[in-house]
């Protein structure tokens, strides 16, 4: 077996529900800066909101990457956003990505610090083969995603990213994820999302709705006390409890994820949810991290 430091098999928290292939996960950083109300990870690393750099990470990444197999797909970041504030200041996350993609690996790139991103984009663009971006946008309204995700580029500012690398020839996913009832959720507005990011060159949407932990589900009740008894009802007393999460009653998720499918795949994208138990829901051979150019290659 490899025994790699920071470069280690992607670990789904354990849940059955995640429909991901085998590849490798990269964290740069321990927490996050990006404050998202909603995080999950938050639950289970201590001291999440303030974020630290890992000790030595070039030096250990350099050897890792060493140590896979040839042709990894490495994800930055499945816990932690590697573009987030921190790194405009340390600049690591571009110097980890341009040393794999120069041993062939591919890189998986998800993120909302889409600003920092776009600084990057030629190295990108010059291994666009061996790239694919996953861009989580939760919603269009700036006022809202001010509250929701405190600390991360407004909504407007990774719309323009996401053209911006469809432009170069990458592949770019846009994660509609969480979706919250009460605040997300209407389906005209994300309909209007979608045809947005039609007009960006995106080839995939995935899509995911909130699933709750007490820690996360408190936070966002302070923010916006308004939607707490919604949110009440349909977590904690009719929702489902599933694997340390409080998920949305079935059948309403079924519901939307269905109507969701239908408006993406209207438009010509590909269509994936994220654990949320429909895999038959995905558009045939559409994988649901945004993975899907690298699969289809092998």
């Amino acid at each position: 077996m490899v025994s790699t430091r920071y470069i280690k098999p992607f670990d789904p928290w354990r849940s059955p529900l995640c429909t991901c292939p085998p590849k490798w996960s990269l964290n740069p950083y321990t927490g996050c800066g990006h404050g998202c109300l909603y995080c999950y990870v938050s639950g289970y690393v201590p001291r999440f909101y303030s974020p630290r750099v890992k000790r030595g990470i070039l030096e250990v990444v350099g050897r890792d990457s060493l140590l896979i197999p040839p042709g990894s797909t490495i994800e930055l970041s499945s816990s932690t956003d590697p573009f987030q504030p921190m790194d405009g200041v340390l600049g690591y996350s571009s110097k980890i990505i341009e040393l794999l993609l120069s041993r062939g690996h591919r890189i998986l790139i998800a993120t909302k610090g889409t600003s920092l991103l776009s600084n990057h984009i030629h190295t990108l663009e010059k291994y666009r083969d061996r790239v694919s971006v996953a861009v989580t946008i939760t919603t269009l309204s700036s006022s809202v995603a001010k509250l929701l995700e405190p600390f991360a580029p407004q909504p407007a500012d990774r719309v323009r990213v996401v053209e911006e690398l469809s432009k170069c020839g990458l592949y770019v996913t846009v994660r509609i994820d969480p979706i919250i009832p009460g605040l997300n959720d209407d389906l005209n507005e994300l309909k209007s999302m979608i045809g947005k990011f039609v007009e960006t060159g995106a080839k995939q949407i995935t899509v995911s709705t909130y699933k709750a932990r007490y820690d996360s589900l408190k936070r966002l009740a302070l923010a916006f006390p308004d939607t707490e008894r919604l949110w009440k009802r349909l977590y904690i007393d009719t929702g489902e409890r599933m694997h340390g999460y409080l998920y949305l009653p079935r059948q309403l998720r079924y519901r939307l994820m269905a109507e969701l499918k239908s408006m993406v795949e209207g438009y010509g994208l590909g269509f994936a949810t994220c654990r949320e138990g429909f895999p038959h829901l995905h558009t045939k051979n559409y994988i649901c991290d945004g993975t899907t150019p690298f699969r289809r290659a092998l």
